[in-house]
């Protein structure tokens, strides 16, 4: 198998790393935290660079570009702990594209590519852990339309968005909506999250909402997998970054005289932290070429294992990285904190190592697949 990116996927990293260099600063970063975690100014750059729409057909308006490009462009964003969950516009294009209806896709598709618009999807629950379905919150249909009742938490860049997309149960089945901001019933409490993107608590009370597929449940469960695909791509950037200023702090560090970087024990140290990047990097492929398996259950599992790697491979270098750098790796003018606190989040998002483990278990065979 060629693993070798294409002229067409280098240019792409290429540009979308000298928007991360040039645009968007560690400086750029704090001021857009203080102002509440998310820049509609960035929002709006990302799509000029073409990224709304990567994955949409050209017909579309799109890109036409595919999982892979995905994957360059999250790995990118990654190491410039770029706080706009751009994963949020994969998911809905992804979304209108495969389930909306033309005059659906008609009203948000173009402004969404455009970086006019934020669709944000709410999927989460209290109490429902990692689990998609089944939903608590209700649609009833009324007068030719639907009303939803329920809470979702932890809605990325809950109260920005424009939209959500909202699971919702409708007569014994998950069933996606589109809820505006401005609808009535809609009640939101925004907050800071650890690594100081923007999330909220989004309340629905007999709210309007816009059908976009009754066949919510496997349109949900894909828009997970691209999550947790998401994540192990943003997460090989981020521990990129960390490894390396891991090691250039160590080069720069003395104590009796010399760099820290000759002591034996932190050069073992510093090739654990390498080892654990290229397991999560090759893990992270594999979760990005198995995203269109068309065995359910493979791919479900391709998913899950490159989460659960990615997960300890996060956790291992972010720790790392803070006991090398001693007490200036948890100082929050020091950018290790921050990448510290990214590898942490992106280990809980879309399902935790311990979650996903537990997937994995339960679907064990009695041979490893390679004998008879």
């Amino acid at each position: 198998m060629d693993f070798d990116f294409t002229d067409e996927q280098t240019q792409l990293r290429e540009a979308v790393h000298k928007w991360v260099e040039k645009a968007y600063t560690f400086e750029r970063r704090k001021t857009i935290v203080a102002n509440g975690g998310f820049d509609r100014q960035v929002w709006g750059e990302l799509a000029e660079l073409g990224l709304m729409g990567l994955t949409v057909p050209e017909a579309d308006g799109g890109l036409g570009m595919g999982a892979v490009e995905s994957m360059v462009v999250l790995e990118e964003l990654g190491k410039g702990l770029v706080l706009e969950p751009y994963v949020q516009a994969l998911i809905a294009t992804q979304f209108l594209v495969k389930h909306a209806s033309p005059e659906v896709k008609e009203t948000w598709l173009g402004p969404l590519i455009a970086g006019e618009s934020v669709i944000a999807l709410a999927h989460m629950e209290r109490g429902a852990r990692y689990r998609l379905a089944p939903a608590a919150t209700q649609a009833v249909e009324k007068e030719g339309g639907y009303l939803l009742t329920g809470q979702k938490s932890l809605v990325p860049i809950g109260d920005r968005a424009d939209a959500w997309i909202v699971p919702a149960q409708h007569l014994g089945a998950t069933a996606l909506f589109i809820v505006e901001r401005q609808a009535a019933g809609v009640q939101l409490q925004a907050y800071i999250t650890q690594d100081g993107s923007r999330a909220a608590e989004l309340t629905l009370e007999n709210t309007p909402a816009q059908l976009l597929t009754k066949d919510g449940d496997d349109a949900l469960q894909q828009a997970a997998y691209i999550g947790m695909a998401s994540v192990c791509a943003e997460g090989v950037g981020v521990m990129e970054q960390t490894v390396a200023l891991t090691a250039e702090y160590l080069n720069q560090r003395k104590q009796f005289g010399v760099v820290i970087a000759s002591f034996q024990a932190l050069r073992h140290r510093m090739a654990d932290m390498k080892m654990q990047l290229e397991l999560g990097r090759s893990m992270n492929y594999y979760a990005w070429l198995k995203l269109d398996e068309p065995v359910a259950i493979e791919r479900k599992l391709a998913l899950s294992r490159a989460k659960y790697q990615l997960g300890q491979s996060m956790r291992y270098v972010g720790q790392q990285s803070v006991q090398l750098h001693g007490g200036i790796g948890v100082t929050d003018e020091y950018i290790g904190s921050h990448y510290f606190k990214k590898l942490t989040q992106l280990e809980m998002t879309w399902g935790d190592s311990l979650y996903h483990l537990g997937i994995i278990s339960e679907n064990m065979q009695a041979t490893a697949g390679v004998t008879a």
